[in-house]
């Protein structure tokens, strides 16, 4: 589904070059749930936002189901990232003066859909996800729970090829963390979605199949889960972050 081949992104001038991502290449298969780890300044955030194309590649290409989302013009990229693109963000993202049926179907609503299309398309991610009875309800009537379920929907409602989260538990307490990363578990193994999470806490990339580890720019190792228990798969992320070096309380 998704190649990111060869990518580079520096910032700066001729006289200060800062490096942020060097060469970095990996593929993600539909129906992935892959976590990106690093230090601060490891990159991981910066790869994030040249994917979803709110930064620009310095050289490479990234690849969406075939289509060089690095080289689609200015114009088309607002559109592009609402119909492939999900996003679930730190708090949620959602509008206070819309209904959660509104904030779910804002961006299909913002492509003109037919609207009876688009309440069938919010009704459908609504039962999927258990919402279906808070669709009426404001932002504020609702539990912090319930807002991430919604703030979930939004990111799939449109059927959307990729789900993109940064740092998404980062302002949650454990148990909300933990509620959060369930319900993008379930996202990924009920409904088929792939996803790229960045995330500096082992206990979040634990979650997911695929880890990727950044360190200076470029991708310093990865781990599979494949059939171990979660606990097993945390544990080895650890010893991977001990590798990495510096202070290991920079990323878990």
């Amino acid at each position: 589904m998704l190649q990111v081949k060869n990518v580079e992104k520096y910032y700066g001038n001729k006289s200060n070059v800062t490096k942020a991502l060097d060469r970095v290449s990996f593929n993600v298969d539909s129906g992935e749930f892959i976590a990106i780890m690093g230090a601060s300044g490891s990159g991981k955030t910066t790869l994030l936002n040249c994917i979803s194309t709110i930064d620009t590649v310095s050289a490479g290409d990234i690849l969406l189901e075939g289509e060089n989302i690095a080289k689609l013009p200015s114009e088309k990229l607002a559109q592009f990232r609402r119909e492939r693109l999900g996003f679930v963000f730190q708090d949620f993202n959602l509008l206070d003066t819309l209904t959660i049926e509104e904030n779910i179907g804002l961006a299909l609503s913002l492509n003109h859909e037919n609207p009876r299309e688009v309440k069938g398309k919010v009704e459908a991610v609504a039962r999927k996800l258990g919402i279906s009875d808070i669709l009426e309800k404001f932002p504020y009537q609702v539990s912090g729970g319930q807002k991430q379920r919604a703030a979930c929907a939004r990111a799939m409602v449109a059927g959307q090829s990729l789900l993109l989260a940064d740092e998404p538990t980062g302002a949650l307490d454990s148990a909300a963390s933990k509620n959060l990363l369930e319900i993008m578990t379930g996202m990924n193994r009920k409904m088929g979605a792939t996803i790229l999470m960045v995330t500096h806490d082992a206990y979040s990339a634990s979650y997911g199949g695929r880890v990727l580890f950044l360190k200076d720019g470029r991708i310093f190792n990865e781990l599979l889960r494949g059939d171990r228990t979660r606990s097993v798969f945390y544990h080895e992320i650890l010893d991977v972050l001990a590798l990495l070096g510096g202070d290991v309380s920079d990323v878990i």
